[in-house]
């Protein structure tokens, strides 16, 4: 293993930025057509729907990308038992901890708010494992997969499925322009074998973007490509943008359709390149750190996991109030956001058991790593 491995400040940027990025995404849900646990009684299908449309094309993905480089680095400094221990402990004992305290009020409101149950959550209480949760206004109510934390869910998964293939292929593979045009066309690929869709893409295209980051994203040679190419790039995610959220906004294509087929490859192209961009400008102006992102950083993965069950709570008070759709946007936003960062930095961050239960390190620990710049993760 490498001694020492210089610290990734862009990588801890992109998480922290992507994690306020996916907080905003979800108060948007509640205000979108889009099916989701609870809905205001009031829907926009402008500006906060276009909104939705183009931050939801990269927003995962992206988590998903940064999670490989992430892997790169940490096979680097750990071994494999090592790796798969910090894994269980980072990932899945969060998830366990979601699944049980954090998903039952939000299965129970969107039973509430779609007319399939009546009666207080007590009530609702020991229904909860009656079938399992699949999706949006189904009928199975424990969710396995802890809803929001479905991400927390298959980056475990892929950590252990692509482990071997990861160490007997280690990472650095030789990064040229031909697959500018390579990587997107696997991407686009996956969508012909559908599986389960997440988060507006197939878990087969996060696999692969996951596995991408591991090999390419992390390359030297890529950042050096994308550095001469990142105008057209921008250009590309710039036109794809319009043009995508317009075929959705004006007529969705059907379902098999030439048209529908051209809308993916759109919305492929559309993320590939904002995917670019994102680790162009991320790499060239976003290499120190500060007080914000030493805090940032630690606060992100707690922050991740309560931001969804505070969003549907408190939505759930107002969702029927005949208030002004901007009152309820601030609302919702700031309220939220002081709630969430109220219970972090009151509460969670300072009591040790519930450090573990976020995924968060003990205190001595993430201290030594907040200040080692030779340290990346």
């Amino acid at each position: 293993m490498a001694g020492t491995i210089k610290r990734q400040y862009n990588l801890d940027w992109i998480r922290v930025l992507a994690t306020l990025a996916v907080f905003l995404y979800h108060c948007a849900m509640f205000f979108n057509p889009f099916p989701w646990h609870v809905k205001n009684n009031q829907l926009d299908s402008g500006s906060i729907l276009a909104f939705s449309l183009f931050v939801g094309s990269w927003l995962m993905p992206i988590f998903f990308a940064v999670s490989g480089i992430s892997v790169f680095y940490a096979l680097k400094k750990r071994t494999a038992k090592d790796y798969l221990h910090e894994r269980l402990l980072r990932l899945g004992v969060p998830l366990l901890f979601g699944v049980v305290f954090l998903t039952v009020h939000q299965v129970y409101i969107e039973r509430m708010t779609h007319n399939q149950f009546t009666g207080s959550l007590i009530d609702f209480l020991p229904h909860f494992l009656n079938g399992v949760y699949l999706e949006i206004g189904g009928t199975g109510n424990f969710a396995f997969f802890g809803l929001h934390l479905w991400y927390l869910f298959l980056l475990l998964i892929f950590s252990f499925l692509t482990l071997p293939l990861f160490k007997k292929f280690s990472g650095n593979a030789k990064f040229s322009m031909v697959h500018f045009v390579v990587l997107p066309l696997l991407l686009f690929g996956t969508g012909v074998v559908e599986t389960v869709n997440l988060g507006g893409w197939d878990l087969l295209f996060y696999l692969v973007t996951f596995i991408y980051g591991f090999y390419f994203f992390s390359n030297e040679g890529f950042k050096e490509a994308v550095k001469r190419t990142y105008k057209i790039h921008l250009t590309i995610a710039v036109i794809t943008s319009v043009v995508f959220i317009y075929m959705f906004m004006d007529k969705f294509p059907q379902s098999g359709s030439i048209a529908d087929t051209i809308f993916f490859a759109v919305q492929v192209i559309n993320c590939w390149s904002w995917l670019l961009c994102i680790f162009y400008f991320a790499d060239k102006y976003l290499k120190k750190s500060n007080r914000f992102l030493k805090y940032g950083s630690e606060a992100s993965m707690p922050f991740y996991i309560l931001h969804q069950p505070v969003i549907v709570l408190l939505g759930y008070q107002i969702y029927d109030l005949s208030w002004p759709l901007p009152l309820k946007v601030s609302f919702l936003v700031g309220g939220s956001f002081v709630i969430i960062m109220l219970l972090y930095h009151l509460i969670i961050c300072r009591i040790g058991i519930l450090r573990f239960f976020f995924g968060m390190k003990g205190k001595k620990i993430a201290k030594a790593v907040a200040t080692d710049k030779n340290i990346t993760y």
